[in-house]
């Protein structure tokens, strides 16, 4: 029972994540950190290797330090680039990683072609009048809530990582 509570904790993170991105643009540094310290104590109660925790961190690092790269040229949000860092923690230097990247960026590229789509659209029905979050989505001048194509990807990965190997022998 325990094992299966452990399990969800990285899903349910990123689910909280994609919806706060779909309704406010955003992506709370709390919630990062929140990922990012289940991490660490999924880490230390599973027993990792100190070099794979270090692998995963340096990994982390990295995608921090190429996406804010992007944050840069305008191509990301910062609240996104920080977002796939923390996820990249859990997949490690591992094909599950390559995986998540490849899935990230076909979901991204599909939504974005949505959003374009629905903000071809003239007007809104009188229902959906009231919605900030939908008049923002419709907004020509605001980004793309491109954590929800990085939490589908990340939740899509999951199963396929250690974690589920680890984790049920608790």
């Amino acid at each position: 029972m325990i094992a299966n509570g452990l399990l969800i904790i990285f899903p349910l993170l990123l689910s909280i994540a994609a919806f706060f991105d779909l309704l406010t643009m955003t992506i709370p540094n709390k919630l990062n950190l929140t990922i990012v310290l289940a991490f660490v104590g999924l880490a230390f109660l599973l027993q990792l290797p100190p070099e794979l925790v270090a692998m995963s961190l340096a990994l982390g690092f990295g995608v921090m330090a190429a996406g804010f790269g992007l944050f840069a040229l305008g191509v990301m949000g910062g609240g996104d680039v920080k977002f796939l860092a923390t996820i990249s923690l859990w997949f490690g230097l591992s094909m599950n990683m390559l995986d998540f990247i490849l899935l990230t960026s076909i979901y991204g590229g599909a939504l974005t072609l949505v959003i374009l789509a629905l903000r071809k659209v003239p007007y809104f029905p009188q229902f959906m009048q009231g919605q900030d979050w939908l008049l923002k989505l419709h907004d020509r001048n605001s980004g793309v809530p491109y954590g929800i194509a990085i939490a589908i990807a990340g939740i899509q990965v999951y199963p396929n990582t250690f974690w589920f190997a680890q984790i049920p022998s608790l």
